[in-house]
């Protein structure tokens, strides 16, 4: 018994690990996976993006029937996300298309990600946090909470932080 389920775990690893991945693709310059597809596919879209941003692509094709599109999707969800976390950034999904769960005779189960990746609102660069204090430790010398010499050393402070 434990022999089978063994057996059974390698092959299902061997089957996904012969699946065919992309990797982070810049959408633009690269070609859908889908594109000449003679397949059934539903395309599902996220979010509308005007921002320009660079969008990537990302895509996945399984090399038998017994992988299901859903895990192929995780997979490039945890990758993408991977991306934009190495640039500092958030993910953002505009559109998932995926093959029918249950596959046709000829088709294996696909799924392609498009993506990109947006600056953290919360996140303020040096710049802005120098600023924001400078402007902060002005606001206490004007309504006269802090003299003209401790505005002084505090203003040489934060400059010298740089």
């Amino acid at each position: 018994m434990k022999t089978k389920i063994a057996l059974m775990i390698i092959t299902s690893f061997c089957l996904y690990g012969c699946a065919k991945d992309s990797g982070v693709l810049v959408a633009k310059d690269s070609a859908s996976i889908f594109e000449d597809a003679n397949c059934p596919f539903f395309v599902e879209k996220k979010v509308e993006d005007s921002s320009g941003s660079k969008s990537y692509r990302i895509y996945e094709q399984g090399a038998t029937g017994f992988v299901a599109p859903s895990a192929l999707i995780g997979d490039m969800e945890q990758q993408s996300l991977t991306y934009c976390s190495n640039l500092g950034k958030s993910l953002k999904v505009l559109k998932v298309t995926r093959t029918p769960v249950i596959s046709y005779p000829g088709c294996f189960p696909r799924a392609e990600l498009e993506f990109i990746c947006i600056s953290n609102p919360n996140t303020q660069s040096f710049e802005d946090q120098i600023f924001i204090k400078l402007t902060n430790l002005k606001k206490l010398l004007d309504n006269g909470t802090i003299t003209k010499d401790e505005f002084e050393q505090q203003k040489a402070k934060i400059l010298n932080q740089k």
